[in-house]
């Protein structure tokens, strides 16, 4: 019941250290047992994440005789 309560706080908008206050625990640590992420709002978590400035990692270079010995296989 404390998971649940924690995770519909979370989804809510409440903050850790409330959900902390209103858990009673002395410390965040307890009430990140508690208040754990689903995959759900990280789906919405990652939505809000702005992609559009990052450059593309370099390309890695090929290396001909790793792919000879890959193909050879």
């Amino acid at each position: 019941m404390r998971h649940t309560t924690a995770v519909h706080l979370l989804r809510a908008g409440v903050d850790i250290n409330t959900i902390r206050a209103w858990l009673g625990h002395v410390s965040l640590d307890t009430t990140h047992i508690y208040a754990e992420v689903d995959l759900e709002m990280k789906a919405k978590a990652l939505a809000k994440v702005d992609i559009s400035g990052l450059k593309e990692p370099p390309r890695q270079r090929s290396l001909p005789s790793l792919m000879a010995f890959l193909k050879a296989l």
